[in-house]
């Protein structure tokens, strides 16, 4: 019986743990919580809880010419999926909730990054970054780093496109 009790216990604890663990970080839906958040801080507070009136918000917020790329892409993503998010959204559930739960049903939603910050970064800055963001940065310059072989070469290559950055 006491073993019976003990695999009960463990069990709902386990539960626990993968209910409460979550796919989804917190740095990771920083786009779609930004759009978002803009819609909902557009939208008088008296229109949030209709979902009609949400759903006209996200449109009229995604046909704004004034996006950026990756505001457009996630406009694009939500687009097809208006009436999930205006169901969560109207409720009144905070934005990285309601990305995590549409999240759910395309996960390239939360996979939209703004890009990192690179002016006036010293060396000691760039060599707390990870060889994978180290990357990205060179990749958003559209260059490649052949030869590359450790982090050093990374960060060097990141301060000789430097200029590069301001095209972006």
């Amino acid at each position: 019986e006491l073993k019976m009790k003990c695999a009960s216990i463990l069990a709902v604890a386990a539960s626990a743990v993968c209910l409460l663990s979550s796919p989804v970080i917190a740095g990771d839906c920083e786009v779609c919580i930004k759009v978002i958040q803009d819609v909902r801080d557009s939208m008088p507070k008296t229109d949030v809880k209709s979902k009609p009136k949400v759903e006209a918000a996200l449109g009229s917020y995604c046909a704004s010419s004034s996006l950026g790329p990756r505001e457009k892409k996630i406009c694009y993503y939500i687009d097809p999926i208006k009436r999930d998010v205006a169901q969560p959204f109207s409720t009144g559930m905070p934005s990285d909730r309601v990305c995590k739960r549409i999240n759910q049903a395309n996960p390239e939603i939360c996979s939209v990054k703004f890009p990192i910050k690179t002016e006036k970064l010293e060396v000691k800055d760039l060599s707390k970054l990870r060889v994978k963001q180290l990357k990205q940065i060179l990749g958003e310059r559209g260059v490649e780093c052949k030869g590359c072989l450790e982090k050093g070469d990374y960060i060097k290559r990141v301060q000789e496109t430097e200029h590069l950055a301001n095209n972006i």
